[in-house]
């Protein structure tokens, strides 16, 4: 009842399989589709995917999350290929875990079980760089664990004494969870701290225009920051290349203005990472303007925006001033024929370029509307950036003179090293 896709594989790095439930909520197009990024996310975090499993049920399985007879495909494919872990396309239970983890163990081997949360968190503990950052994700992390430290001493689940007698599993276990608790407190009353540092910061900008990148992740929004920014941003084609929010002070036409990079989203996005990166997030809640940045290019795109709007909504930011930026415009797969009707010079060439092409099609589609505004992009080709620049200009100007009323711009535009020259 299940498919399986194979993939190419070079066994220096760790290698995994990966498994999903298409249910009545998720149809076989979204679980390949899901199955697709979760693959990505290994990648990011280092791991190579071999092989995809996938299974027909009403909901996953409570006991082992797919049926017996196929988590037995499962692991007669790992034990058979020596891989290394098995990663679920959605969270397991602790029981689901222990589980499976005893069917494998049946078998004589013993490997890694993961979900998808847990390889999401995997990857942001690689990517934090700042102390807040790793604080946040550190936190997530045991508040992951917790629920889960059963299954760590279920071998000495039997060593219990009599009436009145603890035996050494349950005193493990006990001191296990104390421990974990406390870490915990600690870590939350350490972010409470950064936290009021980061608001004083955050207080003492409330003068200035404060413009936000949000977006899926992997959609360009460090390499449109480093464009914008002239900012020194890490960018890289992995999911979370960015972690940590970067802000930088900017000044166009004299007018200085605040703009911040911050982690992407992604469906089904750890809960606990979003109650973790409550101050990062902030940056996105407290900003005056959203530039919400879509990978045009990508086959799902529209799903995408539905997802970032959905967190937004969540955040209470969703009815902030946006600009939706489509970005690599560049890579979007549209032929020729949509540009049959396109003039030409006198060489029988089109007077427009590819990309001029492109945009004036992508502009002629649903996606060109005001509300919100939209503007599409090539971050990585420098393209439209001028015309980025001016829809942003517009907004903020608005609100800057909002705030300064009296504001002189020609006065202001002496001495500004950061003053933005189109590329």
């Amino acid at each position: 009842m299940g498919e399986e896709k194979g993939y190419s594989t070079d066994k220096e790095q760790e290698t995994a399989v990966l498994v999903a439930v298409t249910t009545q909520k998720q149809n076989a197009q979204q679980t390949a589709e899901y199955l697709a990024e979760l693959a990505f996310l290994a990648s990011t975090s280092g791991v190579l995917t071999l092989q995809s499993f996938t299974q027909k049920l009403a909901k996953p399985d409570n006991r082992t999350y797919v049926g017996k007879g196929k988590l037995d495909d499962v692991i007669r494919y790992v034990i058979d290929k020596d891989v290394d872990m098995i990663i679920f396309d959605d969270d397991l239970s602790p029981s689901q875990v222990r589980n499976i983890e005893y069917e494998i163990s049946l078998c004589g081997k013993e490997m890694k079980v993961l979900d998808r949360s847990l390889l999401i968190l995997n990857i942001f503990a690689q990517r934090a760089k700042t102390v807040q950052a790793k604080t946040q994700v550190e936190l997530a992390q045991y508040q992951y664990m917790l629920p889960r430290l059963t299954r760590m001493w279920s071998h000495l689940s039997k060593q219990r004494g009599g009436v009145g007698m603890r035996g050494p599993g349950e005193k493990e276990l006990e001191t296990d969870r104390r421990i974990a608790n406390d870490r915990i407190a600690f870590l939350k009353e350490k972010l409470e701290a950064i936290d009021r540092q980061t608001y004083t910061q955050r207080k003492n900008r409330d003068r200035m225009v404060r413009v936000s990148l949000v977006g899926y992740t992997n959609v360009g929004k460090s390499t449109l920051m480093q464009k914008l920014a002239k900012a020194d941003v890490f960018a890289e084609n992995k999911l979370f290349a960015t972690v940590d929010s970067t802000v930088r002070k900017v000044s166009w036409e004299g007018i200085p203005f605040l703009l911040t990079d911050t982690v992407g989203f992604i469906r089904k996005l750890p809960t606990l990472l979003i109650e973790s990166f409550k101050s990062t997030l902030d940056e996105v809640r407290e900003a005056d303007i959203l530039l919400h940045v879509v990978d045009i290019s990508h086959p799902n795109f529209e799903e995408q925006i539905e997802i970032v709007q959905g967190i937004l909504n969540e955040m209470g930011a969703g009815d902030k001033p946006t600009i939706l930026v489509f970005n690599k415009i560049d890579l979007f797969p549209v032929e020729d024929v949509f540009f049959e009707g396109a003039a030409l010079n006198e060489d029988g060439e089109p007077e427009l370029s590819k990309m001029d092409r492109v945009t004036q099609f992508l502009k002629q589609t649903h996606w060109q509307t005001n509300q919100p505004k939209t503007v599409f992009i090539s971050a990585e080709q420098k393209s439209n950036l001028n015309e980025l620049r001016e829809t942003v200009m517009n907004l903020i100007k608005e609100k800057h003179y909002q705030i300064f009323p009296n504001w002189l711009s020609g006065n202001h535009l002496m001495g500004h090293s950061d003053e933005y020259v189109p590329e």
